[in-house]
């Protein structure tokens, strides 16, 4: 986790981005508390919002900076 300042802070992360699955994070907005899906492979990445079944943005609870 971050400092308390920070807006986004990492809540996940998996892999590494030298395998072949990369490496994968999901950062939340501390101030929206909506969650979002870093990949990064080698010198390419990509960010999404990450949804529900309904597609709606995933929203977590958290303490606001």
């Amino acid at each position: 986790m971050g400092k308390a300042a920070d807006r986004f802070v990492v809540k996940q992360k998996e892999g590494a981005q030298l395998t072949d699955s990369g490496l994968m994070q999901v950062i939340v907005d501390r101030e929206t508390g909506v969650n979002y899906l870093f990949v990064k492979s080698g010198t390419t990445g990509g960010l999404t919002v990450l949804v529900d079944a309904e597609g709606k943005p995933i929203v977590s609870v958290t303490d606001k900076a």
